[in-house]
């Protein structure tokens, strides 16, 4: 498929014809804009018509599925793969700033009660994750003409799950009700019992343990339990292990980002696209598994923007196309672990080594692939984007330059 601009940089109808593509190619009515997906731009004036395409967009908290269909057959679907890193990134830059205002400033009052986030505040982890859905439908739009946006909202009542009973102010009235804190929830929950010895080491002295890192498990209940001392200075050194039975409850954190997200991302696109005579309408998880189901389709994220957009029996395209969304430069200067000596290592690779930068594509013998490390050398760690191996180190002569770095890294890929 071969995406077509006018002369303007509105877009018109793909076409399957590569033959006239070619011919108006050699002949300069027409210019290559981009190579994946193949797109051109007219270089005459051409008449603007166009049919009814949908846009089904199955929103995730780690893959967005895209497919946009006409009545007939389909004209693009993807995979985008979002980024899952903010929230380590932002607790070690959060370390990293305590550690150095312990060491090098007088000690300061805390003033977390007096900030207040402003109205519509989203965490960095969610926001991030919410353009990166806003800007992947803008990529389709600057190529498709797009007459309907269709969004899952994969919703559901986490609440709802642990008591299909409740109902009203009930929901106002969670399990840590009449506690002044989690701590004390926790503690009342176990019995005030060390859950690791059962109070055999005779210790009074209570603490409250993450079982996964605060960082990535969070400070809610189902993350904490009850040691004595003893069982939680002993597991810290690594002298005893918790017992099998112990460990976090059922993760709702996809769930989460999904409820937050739902309405923020539908109001935005709403907010862009409604002014442009683009209708934005919304659609459940429900709905589509029954679509896809009827119609006997595999589970995959972009065959269910298939059945999000409409048109499920839309004919199929061969191929379909990975996307992955990447950070291209860390900007962190120094390693967190200091070395022998009191130095810290340099965290920052040379910007660009024999003329590559990382995650350029290149060809190597007749195969596309993405540069992942580099070596001062010149030597080169070439992988497929979802992280297979092509060769951990090729010297920089045996490669050629397909096209220079980018926050979204695309590559073709067989279909079923």
């Amino acid at each position: 498929m071969v995406y077509v601009l006018s002369q303007n940089g509105q877009p018109l109808m793909p076409t399957e014809n590569h033959a006239k593509v070619r011919v108006f190619l050699k002949q300069g009515k027409a210019k290559v804009v981009q190579r994946c997906p193949f797109t051109i731009q007219l270089l005459y004036e051409s008449t603007t018509h166009t049919q009814k395409i949908n846009l089904g967009i199955d929103a995730g908290s780690k893959t967005i599925g895209i497919s946009a269909t006409t009545d007939s057959k389909v004209l693009y679907e993807a995979e985008v793969v979002l980024r899952n890193d903010i929230v380590e990134l932002l607790s070690g830059r959060r370390a990293l700033r305590r550690s150095r205002r312990n060491r090098k400033t007088r000690y300061r009052k805390p003033r977390f009660d007096n900030r207040k986030k402003p109205d519509g505040w989203l965490a960095p982890s969610i926001r991030q994750k919410i353009e990166t859905h806003v800007t992947v439908v803008e990529n389709i739009t600057k190529i498709l003409p797009m007459t309907k946006i269709i969004v899952e909202t994969a919703s559901f009542d986490i609440q709802k799950i642990k008591n299909p009973e409740i109902e009203g102010a009930e929901y106002q009235h969670g399990e840590q009700l009449d506690f002044w804190n989690v701590r004390e929830y926790v503690l009342f929950r176990d019995g005030h019992t060390c859950q690791c010895c059962k109070g055999k080491s005779k210790d009074n002295i209570l603490n409250v343990h993450h079982i996964e890192s605060r960082k990535t498990g969070g400070n809610a209940p189902n993350n904490l339990i009850t040691l004595c001392e003893t069982c939680h200075k002993a597991y810290h050194k690594g002298i005893i292990t918790l017992p099998k039975e112990i460990h976090r409850g059922m993760r709702f954190r996809d769930a989460a980002f999904m409820g937050v997200m739902r309405w923020a991302f539908y109001d935005r696109l709403k907010e862009l696209y409604n002014l442009l005579g683009v209708e934005v309408i919304n659609t459940y998880g429900y709905i589509t598994k029954n679509t896809r189901i009827t119609y006997d389709l595999p589970k995959e994220h972009y065959v269910d923007a298939r059945c999000i957009s409409g048109n499920p029996a839309a004919k199929p395209m061969d191929y379909y196309y990975l996307q992955k969304k990447v950070r291209c430069h860390n900007r962190q200067i120094h390693k967190c672990k200091i070395n022998k000596g009191g130095t810290r290592k340099r965290n920052q690779a040379a910007y660009e080594v024999k003329g590559f930068r990382l995650y350029d594509q290149v060809l190597w013998k007749g195969q596309k692939c993405f540069i992942f490390a580099r070596r001062s050398t010149g030597r080169m760690d070439l992988r497929l984007l979802d992280g297979t191996h092509v060769n951990a180190s090729v010297g920089y002569k045996n490669l050629k330059l397909l096209s220079m770095r980018k926050n979204y890294l695309i590559e073709q890929r067989k279909a079923g």
